[in-house]
């Protein structure tokens, strides 16, 4: 490794460091990587959207537009979109930057599904909101998904729907390092929650504790195994300091099981970088993964496929200046899509496998001068459709094929 690689990843960790759980951080790395300062690094737009066919085979998109969720629908792949909808009619703060944005889902009745994180005065505080649209109506007033209403930690929510129709919703909470710092413990990290809803979203359980010492500001990946019960995977932060990844799936009755390590990079940071995983389980049960880490002094995009005590398959996705992948699969397809600066631009790229996983051919999607969003890759039936925002051209997809 040159001296000048070496020297980037160093910065990344420094500014790490410095910045702990502050917004931006993984940005303000790439902005280092191209050259920039980042103190006259002028304010991210919010671009933060999700993304999901419909059981009507239309688009839909959620954002935010000042104190609103927005929803949007399009007919043709996101070539033009609808007027937008409100979803929440009375204003209220919400978060939408790369790892913390508005949520979609659609239940078995074909009634949408929308959550977010709205965030509350003091600093990295915030609560997990809720709202359905019952098939054909409009948004009912949203809901807040937890019992816990201490002004602290409830963020970073991901969402997804069981093979029985059940809700459930998962987020970094730090009521446990509260009641550590209370009591003068040591606490690693924040933890993982999650709670679940028998009746499409009407009314939650109790939430339940999935696992303590999580990473605090990353992504959660939420996807269902092949029983159709949810499994999470998220950044853990493994004894003494190894952001590593975790893996624990929930029972019918949203009980957890236990929590299992996944990923074996061992990176060592006291630091969240802002860069959670995703995950994707095909029929045969292999459990398909993107993250970032560090490995061996390089911060890189893996893919590998989960095995008990063990990744199979690790490699590098992109570039060294990858970042945000997502993945999914439709049978023996798989796809991953992330996005990435060449220098002067942000390219959307995709690697496809048609063999569940064993050989990949990549393509060149879009590219912008501009803002963008993480990209993501989502299903309509059978096919697979890359969805990527961007501040100068908008909300765009590209069919997978």
């Amino acid at each position: 490794m040159t001296m000048k690689r070496k020297g980037r990843v160093g910065r990344f960790a420094a500014i790490l460091l410095a910045l702990g759980c502050a917004a931006g951080a993984f940005a303000q790395h790439a902005d280092h990587a191209a050259g920039k300062s980042a103190a006259v690094r002028p304010a991210r737009p919010e671009l933060g959207t999700s993304a999901a066919f419909g059981p009507d085979g239309m688009l839909y998109a959620v954002s935010k537009d000042g104190q609103h969720v927005v929803l949007q629908r399009s007919a043709d792949g996101g070539a033009s979109w609808d007027a937008p909808v409100t979803v929440n009619a009375d204003p209220e703060a919400i978060s939408a930057d790369g790892e913390n944005r508005p949520k979609i889902a659609f239940a078995p009745d074909g009634s949408v599904l929308v959550s977010w994180t709205r965030p509350l005065a003091k600093p990295f505080t915030g609560e997990i909101r809720f709202a359905r649209a019952d098939k054909g109506q409009g948004f009912g007033a949203p809901i807040t998904v937890h019992r816990d209403r201490q002004e602290i930690t409830h963020r970073f929510e991901t969402m997804t729907v069981t093979g029985s129709g059940q809700v459930v919703l998962a987020w970094i909470d730090k009521r446990d390092l509260e009641a550590a710092q209370g009591a003068k413990r040591d606490y690693r990290g924040a933890a993982i929650y999650a709670a679940v809803s028998d009746d499409g979203g009407r009314t939650f359980r109790p939430e339940v504790k999935v696992g303590d010492h999580s990473c605090e500001c990353c992504r959660i990946a939420l996807a269902n195994d092949v029983d159709g019960l949810p499994m999470l995977l998220w950044r853990h932060v493994f004894e003494p300091n190894e952001r590593d990844h975790a893996l624990a799936k929930l029972d019918p009755d949203g009980t957890p099981g236990p929590v299992a390590r996944a990923t074996f990079d061992r990176w060592r940071v006291d630091a969240c970088p802002h860069h959670g995983p995703s995950l994707a389980v095909s029929g045969d049960g292999t459990r398909h993964a993107v993250w970032f880490n560090e490995k061996d002094g390089e911060g890189r995009v893996f893919y590998g496929r989960l095995k008990d005590g063990g990744v199979e398959g690790q490699r590098t996705v992109g570039g060294e200046r990858a970042a945000h992948a997502d993945i999914a699969l439709s049978g023996e397809r798989v796809a991953i899509v992330w996005k990435e600066f060449d220098g002067e631009r942000t390219q959307l790229r995709a690697e496809l496998s048609d063999d569940n996983g064993g050989q990949f051919r990549s393509l060149s999607l879009a590219v912008t001068d501009g803002a963008s969003d993480q990209p993501r890759v989502i299903l309509r039936g059978a096919e697979l459709f890359a969805f990527w925002r961007t501040q100068k051209e908008g909300m765009k997809g590209y069919w997978l094929r």
